[in-house]
């Protein structure tokens, strides 16, 4: 066997004033051929685990380019169509091939193309034909096109958010395509639109009930050969956005419609229930001052670089600053041009800095101060499950009892190596601040003494009620309250 892997992937929050342009790309992770290293990165699991099963069955395979920008805005169409066109000659230049294993976001969007993942999984069906297995996996905070359903033979999307299972879910694409491969099964894909937009961490109920329930049901059902929750995007401003159930059975279509809209109308009936409760910057400062023990970490979840956000807001650090807060250290506020100023200082020097909030509205003020230079770090780069997350030359800074990393690559807080690799030691601190909706619990989770989940600010689209969305959807939930018409019997 022959078969070919690439990666392309980013996460459009199409509301973000951040562009994305080539150099997004090579700052998080650029791999042409022969280049990716032995760790994934979130979306090029297919391509790390794919040379293990290839080694171990003795198949060939051949590896274009994988690559991936952390979230952001609109994808420049140069930037996007340069990228593509780069996998595809690849593609070419290995036929024949007897599958196309791809990892992919599937929230991208690039001028001129709101559906990218479809545009590029159509040009791949043309080039292979329609005998050769092309399959995927993605994000669940992506959006499930016809396009990309009518170009691929079936997909697995990640299970957990946060999304501790990447590499687990890359070994079930790949175990379906051996098994497609070698005549076992025949992958059917069959789609249900719950018409809803919502949040579902899988770390609390009803998420995981819904999830462990999935597991089971793949488990024991012989016909059913993966099941996933399509989360959606809710800063994608895209007409096909949204959630949605897709089951993937084995040659039995008329089955995985009917599962996927029990689930889908399941999930549907406990719409608003998902999120976490959250509070604002002056409950969660005045909540984490009154603790006994630390660390208590404060998430804030809507200035969440994961999301397309600039990550730079200073609401939570103004908050933390005005009830005189010390023994705190927040992680991190995006400002390339503090860092770069701070690197010209050198570690010790004492200098007057402005930094953050300098994105958009929403996000505080600028903060302006006297700060120590404490520590700078080229290219930091923090844990992530198996992988390292970047997030580029680095500066800590102290500013009136606070530890503050600057960021020059915006990332959101995975983990607390974060702080480490700058010199902090987490544990030590009374309050940790960082950036990041839901994918810092697993790690978080296991030195915090408390979590308070923060709305704080503006700067992410988080109420779909009121969002001004153009292209997405009307009759979907909360917009409309009954888009199923389940209350009218039309279920």
């Amino acid at each position: 066997m022959r078969i070919f892997t690439a990666a392309l992937a980013t996460e459009t929050n199409t509301f973000s004033p951040i562009c994305i342009d080539r150099r997004a790309f090579e700052a998080s992770l650029y791999a042409p051929p022969g280049e990716h290293p032995e760790t994934p990165t979130l979306c090029t699991a297919p391509l790390t685990v794919g040379r293990r099963i290839a080694a171990e069955k003795g198949w060939t395979l051949i590896e274009g380019t994988a690559t991936w920008a952390d979230p952001a805005g609109l994808v420049n169409r140069q930037t996007y169509e340069s990228l593509r066109d780069e996998i595809l000659d690849q593609l070419r230049a290995a036929l024949p091939v007897d599958a196309v294993v791809m990892g992919l976001h599937g929230a991208m969007v690039a001028d001129g193309y709101e559906d990218p993942e479809g545009d590029l999984l159509t040009r791949i069906r043309a080039i292979v034909g329609p005998d050769v297995l092309v399959c995927a996996e993605l994000d669940p905070h992506s959006h499930l096109t016809g396009k990309r359903v009518s170009a691929a033979d079936f997909f697995v999307f990640f299970k957990e958010f946060p999304h501790t299972d990447f590499v687990d879910r890359a070994e079930d694409l790949w175990r379906i395509a051996i098994d497609t491969l070698e005549g076992r099964v025949k992958p059917v894909m069959s789609v249900f639109d719950c018409r809803m937009i919502d949040v579902y961490p899988t770390s609390r109920e009803p998420m995981r009930s819904f999830v462990d329930k999935l597991m089971r049901i793949e488990a024991e059902d012989l016909d059913v050969l993966s099941l996933s929750v399509v989360h959606g995007f809710m800063a994608g401003d895209v007409p096909e956005m949204g959630t949605k159930v897709l089951a993937v059975t084995n040659g039995k279509p008329e089955k995985g419609e009917t599962l996927a809209r029990e689930l889908g109308l399941e999930l549907f009936s406990k719409r608003g229930t998902f999120i976490m409760p959250q509070i604002d910057e002056k409950q969660a400062v005045a909540e984490a001052l009154a603790a006994t023990e630390g660390p208590v970490v404060i998430a804030d979840v809507w200035d969440n670089p994961g999301g397309g956000t600039a990550g730079d807001a200073t609401v939570l650090l103004e908050e933390l600053l005005a009830r005189g807060a010390t023994n705190a250290a927040v992680g991190t506020i995006w400002d390339p041009m503090a860092v770069q100023i701070c690197m010209a200082a050198g570690e010790g020097a004492e200098i007057p800095l402005r930094f953050g909030a300098k994105s958009a509205p929403g996000t505080g003020s600028p903060v302006d101060g006297i700060v120590k230079v404490v520590k700078l770090v080229r290219n930091a780069e923090m844990q992530f499950g198996e992988s390292f997350a970047p997030f580029g030359d680095a500066a800590l800074i102290s500013y009136r009892g606070i530890d503050i990393i600057l960021n020059s690559t915006r990332a959101q807080s995975f983990d607390p190596s974060l702080f480490s690799v700058m010199g902090v030691d987490p544990q030590a601190k009374s309050i940790l601040v960082i950036k990041s909706t839901n994918h810092f619990y697993a790690s978080f989770s296991k030195i915090a003494t408390q979590i308070l989940y923060c709305s704080a600010g503006t700067p992410y689209p988080n109420n779909p009620a009121k969002t001004a969305y153009l292209r997405a959807p009307r009759n979907i939930w909360p917009k409309v309250a009954d888009p199923h018409g389940l209350e009218k019997g039309a279920a």
